[in-house]
């Protein structure tokens, strides 16, 4: 019989991973995202929007720009920060509160919309997350996610990573968000209807040895695996990466940008 999942223990190491680097550098170039998702969940004035695994606050600042009252969570603080910081730019009025998205601190159904752009996709615990989403999501309520894709660049790039620094044992792929079928498993029961839209988001850099160099600085997942390696093995992933990049590219030699596909998801509350 196999042990059961600590899942603690991997959501501590995430953490870690995370609070590692600064992906503020990395998140910031995402805003499309959030600003789409938005307009997916067509997000009213006054509405009460919840932004889980927020990160710097992508989707948070999108639903405050449209009027709503947002509580934006995630369980890194310094992330949170970052996402003040950019309100406080706006002059947006923001409520950043640390919480995990695997047991939220709010009432049922305390929200007409819960929104997450790559940051849910990541948490260990899929199907608790997914409860505690549609939980404190009111019926008639929209769930919006944005989730990388298993077959688009990102989720390429997580099994380029994977294959160097294998994932924990007993945790279903971040990437799985990103399919249809995993949704429907997560959210069946409690969703009156599920809309999911590819799209695709472009990561543009100078070129690939530019890209690795940002992500490896600042990016928690690739900034560690790189830590975890020993010089000629963290040669080896940074040659795989580049394969990657450079097959992906669609830019020419002189520069780099790289399609990602992903998913956009809005689940209309039971």
């Amino acid at each position: 019989m196999n042990a059961p999942t600590d899942f603690v223990a991997i959501k501590t190491r995430q953490q870690a991973a995370w609070a590692s680097g600064d992906y503020a550098v990395i998140g910031t170039t995402l805003q499309i995202v959030g600003e789409s998702l938005a307009e997916a969940c067509d997000l009213r004035t006054d509405e009460r929007v919840l932004d889980v695994a927020a990160g710097n606050g992508n989707a948070t600042l999108a639903a405050a720009r449209r009027g709503a009252q947002v509580t934006s969570t995630d369980y890194v603080d310094t992330l949170l920060q970052r996402g003040a910081e950019r309100a406080r730019a706006e002059r947006l009025d923001v409520t950043f509160q640390v919480a995990d998205v695997e047991e939220l601190p709010f009432q049922d159904a305390s929200f007409d919309a819960v929104l997450s752009t790559f940051g849910v996709m990541f948490a260990p615990d899929h199907a608790r997350s997914a409860a505690e989403m549609a939980r404190v999501c009111r019926p008639g309520g929209r769930i919006g996610l944005a989730n990388w894709t298993p077959e688009g660049f990102i989720g390429q790039l997580f099994k380029v990573l994977g294959r160097h620094v294998p994932p924990p044992a007993g945790v279903q792929p971040p990437s799985l968000w990103g399919t249809e079928s995993h949704l429907r498993e997560l959210f069946g029961e409690s969703a009156a209807k599920i809309d999911a839209t590819p799209r695709t988001f472009n990561f543009r850099y100078r070129s690939a040895a530019h890209f690795i160099d940002v992500f490896r600085t600042w990016y928690g997942p690739v900034h560690k695996a790189f830590g975890a390696l020993p010089p000629d093995k963290a040669q080896t992933l940074e040659s795989d990466l580049t394969e990657l990049l450079n097959r992906l590219n669609r830019a020419g030699p002189k520069t780099l940008v790289v399609p990602s596909e992903y998913l956009e998801i809005v689940v209309t509350r039971r």
